[in-house]
Parts: C-alpha cells; structure tokens; sequence
C-alpha cells in the first residue's frame, strides 16, 4: 500500500537544501528553534500542526486560513525539510529529537495539553508524544501515518525492527549517496501515487527539492526503526486517524481499510476514518472532506 513512500523518500533524498521559506502569512510569528520553526498565527485556543517528511508548513495554509480567525495555529516546519536549514538535525538522529523538541515547545508556551494535527511523518511524530509524554496532549488527528512504517519493508509475516535493520540501512545509505541536484521537474514522477492532483503533485516535487539530503535520509530511516506497536494498547490519548482509500493512484478498491485498522491492533482511543477518493495527501485531494474531519475533531470535547 504505502510503497510509493519509499519511492518518494528516496527521490527527495536526493534533492539540495535551499534557503529557509518565506512566511505564509505578514501577519503572523515566526519562531525558530533547533530541530524547528514555527509559524504562530491567529487568535483563539492553540492548536498545533505537524507536516510529513520533507514537507513544508504549507501543507497546512488553506487549512490556515480558515481557521485563524477562530483559533491560534502553530505551523511547525522541521529542520532540513522544504528548504529550512537543518540546523540541530544536520547530524544524528532526526524523529525522536525532534519530537522532544517539540514536546518542549507544548510545555514552553504552555500549550499543554495541546489539540494537534500530524500528516504522515507529523503523524508518526504525535503517535510518540502520545505514548511518551501523554500528559501533554488533549488529543490528537493523525493524517495517514502508521506505528511502524518499516513493516511494510518485509514481504515476511511479523516484521520486527531487527529483521528489516539492513535493508533499512542499505536504503539510508544508498540515498546518501545519492547528491546530485535534482529539480522539481524530474521529481514530479515519483509523486504519481501522492496526490490525485497534479498541481499537488508539483507543489510537493518542489518541497522535496528544496529538502536536505542528509536529513531526509537520516528521517526516513528513524521512521523505518520506530516501532510504536507495542505502545498502542496502552495509550490514553483520543485520536482521530484520517486513511485515504487511494484507488484513485492504484490501490485495489476495499484494501485500505483492513490494512489500517490491522496495523493499529490493540489502539482503543484511536478512532479511524478513510476518506474516498484521496491519497496521502488528504488535505489538498478531499479539501471539503477534511475541513468537515478537522473541524468535527476540533469541535469535541
């Protein structure tokens, strides 16, 4: 099902840094940490935003903009994604300090505990602070993410973090190896199974070339040896898990949802949705949809 993430971790990872991106919005903050920035818009309670691997905060602008004028929004980018500098995540691990980071900046401003939305890798990122710093999180939407992306590395039933190990290895270090300079243009293909659309389709190929190699890499391969799994029984957190059905980039009609709801197991709090007629990137392929998801979610108590 989530093959193309590899195909698209790849190819971004072999995409050149660029300079750090422009506000979304003259009105708003910019807060610039180590592992992140933040963008701080709007006025109202706080909720927190979270975008995927070698994505930007403009993941979530038209979702910004219909809802700054009723809540606070805190727009994260991470380090060494979507042309900002890498900063502390030029080196070593990327998820897990970065959610730590994160987690400090919720109880920093004394957003906790907070109401936030993660996509993919900001999914995975959420799925964490919930079984590491539950206390410091309200509840949680999640936006097509899995506790342990690396099974879907392994053919083999029972995948574990040790049996997909070196071919998690050899494909960090085949992608950074891979530096040469590649334009958006020329990742556009790899993007076929992200998005529907075409213009989201470009959107993310430029992302993905102002991304750092290094981090990319290094982020992909945290992702790959995080098993969250045994974790998910026990967590205390109400999430929403937005899935798209994807058929529309070539999954088989009815496959979705069992994959998603087999690889949750045991998560009692986690409430999950597909969403037709989308793929990864939900938010911009059913934008109704997820407005109606996002705000219902918002909304509850």
């Amino acid at each position: 099902m989530l093959k193309f993430l590899v195909t698209l971790a790849i190819a971004l990872a072999l995409a050149a840094p660029a300079a750090a991106q422009d506000k979304l919005f003259p009105d708003s903050k910019l807060v610039v940490r180590d592992r992140f920035s933040v963008e701080v818009v709007g006025r109202g309670p706080d909720v927190v935003f979270i975008p995927g691997l070698a994505s930007s905060r403009a993941t979530w602008k038209a979702t910004a903009e219909r809802l700054k004028g009723r809540y606070r929004l805190h727009l994260i980018q991470i380090a060494g994604f979507a042309g900002e500098p890498a900063r502390a995540n030029s080196a070593g691990d990327v998820l897990i300090p970065t959610a730590e980071a994160i987690d400090a900046y919720l109880v920093d401003q004394k957003l906790s505990p907070a109401m936030a939305v993660g996509h993919s890798l900001g999914g995975t990122t959420l799925l964490y602070l919930a079984q590491k710093h539950p206390e410091h999180l309200k509840k949680v939407m999640v936006v097509d993410a899995l506790p342990f992306f690396g099974a879907m590395m392994s053919p083999a039933p029972n995948p574990t973090v040790d049996s997909i190990r070196p071919t998690a290895v050899q494909m960090r270090d085949a992608m950074l190896r891979n530096t040469g300079p590649v334009t958006p243009q020329s990742l556009e293909p790899q993007m076929a199974r992200m998005s529907k659309d075409a213009a989201t389709r470009r959107l993310v190929a430029e992302w993905g070339s102002a991304s750092d190699t290094s981090v990319v890499a290094r982020a992909f391969y945290d992702d790959l040896m995080l098993d969250l799994r045994p974790g998910l029984g026990a967590m205390k957190t109400p999430i929403v898990l937005l899935f798209p059905d994807a058929v529309s980039v070539g999954m088989p009609a009815g496959m979705a949802e069992p994959l998603y709801r087999q690889l949750y197991g045991e998560a009692k709090t986690v409430r999950p949705k597909m969403i037709p007629d989308s793929a990864h990137f939900i938010m911009f392929d059913q934008p109704q949809a997820f407005a109606v998801e996002l705000d219902a979610f918002l909304d509850a108590p």
